[in-house]
């Protein structure tokens, strides 16, 4: 059976293929082969620039060329890889033979070939190769669909600022908000949590089978090998690897930075299963429309629905994703003694948290593109809430002393239909100037938003 869409064992490279494409070039198993070609050249490189009598610096047409393999690396190149690792049953080994193999005919790499993955163990390539996948699946997909969304609702904050809604505290009609402050509140949320995660530091070693540059110091013992490895780390891609260096390991890197990229990320995702969520609450009860498109049907057997169905994709697939973020951050930074092999078999489904992360995201951009606002069911819920304005009548009852403000007007309102003639006869009878009871009567649910639309425009 050959793989097409309707095959696939995951919906990721199924149903919703065409929606990843972006991401993965960078996750898959092709993606992190390239990570390792890139690395092992990079490695490779560096040695020759490190002053030793027995590998003298490259010519500039091996650099290029060298460059190439990796610059140029596609398909076939990964393709090649894996049969290679049909016989080798090794994948890092199979990335070596690989690169070896594209020095023939080339007398200046053949005669270096055996400084290929030079006193590296696999886990020097494979720890920095899954922190450059990381890199650049943040820079170039994970954050630019964040800020799509960020930025969405940023707009809507801003347009909405000012539309007075009925504030649901416990599912109860509590004090008056704006369409646009609870919106400014999740666009803050998200600000801070897409802050948390471009602020984790990718981390990389390149110090040998247990830490602690053994192999390298039995070739040159004399040679500062530390700092070598810093340097091919830290320094800037394409001549390094442009992460940070992480000076103590085991055989493996330890994983605590992934966890804290994982939990980042999970954590911004929550903050979007709530926002869906609450979309979702806000189209039922009619504040929001979506927009109709051409041909789309809501239900096989009622003709009239038009479904969140976005905002319900979005959710699940952030649960699923948060599910194996959770599982990657608790079980990576974990190792029996100097390694075990399960954060191997782990680390491979970084691409399907990140894949489930960015499916989500899409679906509420275009979710968040189908809303429009229906201000006169927001008007008929503030106009039938009139029980809302207890809260300043009694606040400003308080203001000039009269006793037991909150019990008189817990007794006029809880449970009851208040209307607005029953309010206004109470502000009458107080004992409060004048024109505060003006104030007061002139006050309408849809008014009595307090700083809202301010908290809107400033986000």
């Amino acid at each position: 059976m050959s793989l097409t869409t309707v095959n696939a064992l995951s919906p990721l490279d199924g149903r919703y293929a065409a929606k990843l494409e972006d991401l993965r070039p960078l996750m898959s198993e092709q993606g992190y082969m390239h990570r390792r070609v890139q690395v092992e050249v990079a490695w490779f490189i560096a040695l020759s620039d490190a002053g030793f009598d027995e590998f003298k610096p490259l010519s500039p047409d091996a650099r290029e060329y060298l460059q190439g393999l990796v610059a140029h690396f596609c398909e076939a190149d990964a393709l090649a890889i894996k049969a290679i690792e049909k016989t080798t049953n090794h994948d890092v080994k199979a990335v070596e033979y690989w690169i070896k193999s594209r020095f023939e005919a080339r007398p200046e790499l053949l005669a270096a070939a055996e400084f290929v993955h030079f006193a590296c163990t696999s886990e020097d390539i494979n720890n920095t190769s899954h922190a450059l996948q990381l890199k650049s699946s943040r820079a170039e997909v994970l954050l630019p669909t964040l800020d799509k969304v960020i930025q969405t609702l940023r707009e809507m904050a801003h347009q909405h600022a000012a539309v007075p809604m009925l504030s649901r505290t416990h599912g109860q009609t509590a004090s008056p908000t704006t369409v646009g402050k609870e919106i400014a509140n999740v666009v803050m949320r998200l600000a801070q949590a897409r802050e948390k995660i471009a602020g984790v530091r990718l981390l990389g070693k390149m110090n040998g089978a247990v830490g602690n540059y053994n192999a390298h110091l039995s070739a040159w013992p004399e040679f500062d090998w530390e700092a070598f490895s810093r340097r091919v780390i830290e320094t800037p891609e394409p001549h390094g690897l442009g992460l940070s260096f992480q000076p103590y390991s085991i055989q493996i890197e330890p994983h605590d930075y992934m966890a804290e990229l994982f939990d980042a990320v999970a954590r911004t995702n929550t903050i979007l299963i709530d926002l869906s969520r609450d979309i979702w609450g806000y189209v039922s009860l009619g504040y929001f429309k979506q927009r109709l498109k051409a041909g789309e049907i809501g239900s096989s057997t009622m003709p009239h629905k038009v479904n969140p169905i976005d905002f319900e994709n979005a959710e699940g697939n952030l649960g699923l994703a948060n599910a194996v973020l959770k599982h990657l951050s608790e079980k990576l930074p974990i190792s029996r003694w100097q390694r075990d092999l399960t954060d191997s078999t782990v680390l491979r489904n970084i691409g399907v948290a990140f894949g489930y992360t960015v499916l989500a995201y899409r679906s509420l951009s275009v979710g968040l593109g189908k809303l429009e606002l229906n201000q006169e069911a927001l008007a008929e819920d503030l106009d039938a809430a009139w029980e809302v304005l207890a809260e300043p009548i009694q606040t400003v009852m308080r203001r000039y002393g009269v006793q037991g403000a909150y019990e008189k007007l817990k007794e006029v309102t809880r449970g009851k239909t208040v209307t607005a003639e029953a309010l206004h006869g109470l502000i009458r009878s107080l004992e409060i100037p004048e024109s505060e009871k003006a104030r007061l009567l002139a006050m309408t649910p849809a008014s009595y938003v307090g700083q809202a639309a301010d908290l809107a425009r400033r986000v």
